[in-house]
């Protein structure tokens, strides 16, 4: 069927006038509205305004322009149906064969931290999704596009034809459904959380946040297909849903494409580095950290982060809090690793680390503490399992001392240092530290002691007189007794067992101090 009249309302004008140009040159009468309409005519191109067409002027600031019979007939219209036909007749409408509609940029705007409720509201579409609504609905007869990278698609089939196939046509009605589905979900998504904060502060309206609605929605968009995922035979898309200071939103400056595994360990790494105020560097590897430091300069983090564990350091993730400088960009070249990444790069660091083909830069912007938006999300089969973000702020000077022995200030600063990485390090977790910097790291094993003996066989000889961070409390007082063969001075864990008191007994017996915290740190 030929597309003889198209509607053209769109935000986003990416290469707008230039598609509107060739379809008059096929003889496409041209319809528009608002900021649309004042491109193509200062663009030189014949084009009606949609008020004109409606017979209704566009009112109430633009909230009704297209919410009128004359174009919703027009694109509803089908054309088989003769009963239809008659009516478009009888009422004078004029058929619309191609809608290019795109939508206020609801997302944009609400990721501003400072936005307003009223700001908000202004960026919901409405006539917009009714109109790629409509035109989806009646597939088969009207093509409806939503972006801009279809359009060479469809010139290149009405340069050939005068119509658009209809296998085209299903795909851009799939396209236009997600687009106002995912649309849809942002607004509701919002509303539910930060617009209901917004309105009760506002408006002093008394109304419940819903932490977890009955109906979840998620809007996500592909930001760019992966070669694969965890493994070569796996397929695999990275999607963003818009929230600012994640990993989506990192800029690559050097190095070729990110795989899946490089973006799960570095959204683990920029994580883990945000927990920290001083000068840090973490490293990576399989999204667990294997050396993490902090010091009065970056390089000096860095330096000690890779001595906490050079062996895996070798092709992991290297986080910084703080701009990357020449000094710091000298000691990264000494290795591979798979990525950088950091809030900026100066010039000479750049530089530096350009020379390394492989390594990826990534530049993440200012690195703020606190959880990212929305949910943490787990996917099952059948379902999600949905919950808030392991990001609570612990007051170290709070945890109680358990045991005879006194904590010193310097240990409680390091305890606190452990604690922060062990909530990042994959359950049963264990993490021994000295001075800012990890010496011993047991990840993911089945029982606590074996994470324990992991962590202290790493942390060698350097054990004594260093402290010990465990992600939940100790079952048996094992765990305490290898610390004490160990060295340790200190241990932090959450308590709470039903043998808290074997365990605290067996601290005093060997002279080691022990904060309870009150709070676990399973990561799973």
């Amino acid at each position: 069927m030929a597309v003889k009249r198209a509607l053209l309302s769109v935000y986003d004008k990416t290469g707008i006038v230039e598609f509107a140009a060739q379809l008059q040159q096929l003889g496409v009468e041209l319809l528009s509205t608002g900021g649309t309409y004042k491109a193509l005519q200062a663009a030189g191109l014949p084009v009606k305004e949609v008020s004109e067409v409606a017979g209704f002027p566009e009112i109430l600031d633009g909230r009704v322009k297209t919410l009128q019979p004359q174009i919703h007939a027009g694109i509803l219209a089908i054309r088989s149906n003769e009963e239809h036909m008659a009516q478009i007749v009888e009422h004078k409408v004029g058929l619309i064969d191609l809608v290019v509609v795109n939508l206020y940029p609801f997302q944009a705007t609400v990721a501003n931290p400072g936005v307003t409720l009223q700001e908000a509201i202004e960026k919901i579409d409405i006539g917009g999704p009714s109109m790629v609504r409509g035109a989806a609905k009646n597939w088969q007869d009207v093509a409806v596009i939503v972006n801009p990278a279809k359009y060479a698609t469809v010139l290149d089939e009405l340069k050939a034809t005068g119509a658009v196939t209809l296998e085209t046509k299903w795909g851009l009605m799939v396209e236009a459904y997600q687009h106002t589905a995912a649309y849809d979900a942002a607004v509701s998504t919002w509303m539910a959380t930060r617009g209901t904060e917004l309105v009760k502060a506002e408006r002093s309206v008394q109304v419940e946040r819903a932490e977890f609605p009955e109906t979840l929605v998620i809007a996500l968009e592909k930001q760019q297909a992966l070669r694969y995922g965890e493994n070569p035979h796996q397929q695999a898309a990275f999607y963003k849903d818009g929230s600012a200071g994640t990993i989506v939103g990192a800029k690559q400056l050097h190095g070729k494409e990110l795989s899946f595994n490089n973006i799960n360990d570095a959204h683990a790494a920029l994580e883990l580095v945000k927990e920290f105020t001083a000068p840090a560097a973490v490293a990576v590897k399989h999204a667990n950290p294997c050396g993490v430091a902090v010091a009065e300069s970056l390089a000096e983090a860095y330096q000690k982060a890779h001595d906490a564990d050079p062996v895996s350091i070798f092709g992991g993730i290297i986080a910084l809090n703080r701009p990357c400088d020449e000094a710091t960009a000298n000691l990264i070249k000494k290795i591979f690793v798979e990525i950088v990444l950091a809030p900026s790069f100066t010039p000479e660091a750049l530089a530096v680390l350009s020379k390394k083909k492989d390594v990826r830069l990534l530049e993440v912007g200012e690195i703020a503490p606190g959880a990212p938006a929305g949910w943490d999300l787990k996917r099952v089969a059948g379902g999600m399992l949905v919950q808030s973000w392991d990001a609570i702020q612990e007051d170290a000077s709070a945890w109680a001392n358990v045991t005879a022995a006194p904590v010193s200030p310097e240990l409680r600063d390091d305890l606190a240092f452990a604690m922060k990485v062990c909530k990042h390090v994959k359950s049963n977790a264990i993490v021994v530290v000295k001075n800012g910097q990890t010496l011993g790291v047991g990840a993911g094993q089945m029982n606590r002691i074996d994470a324990t003996r992991h962590a202290l066989k790493q942390a060698g000889e350097a054990a004594k007189g260093a402290v010990l961070a465990s992600d939940a409390f100790f079952p048996f007082p094992d765990v305490v007794e290898a610390a004490g063969e160990a060295g340790i001075a200190a241990i932090v864990q959450p308590g709470g067992s039903i043998r808290d008191k074997e365990s605290v007994a067996k601290a005093d017996e060997l002279g080691i101090g022990m904060l309870f915290t009150g709070v676990r740190h399973f990561k799973h």
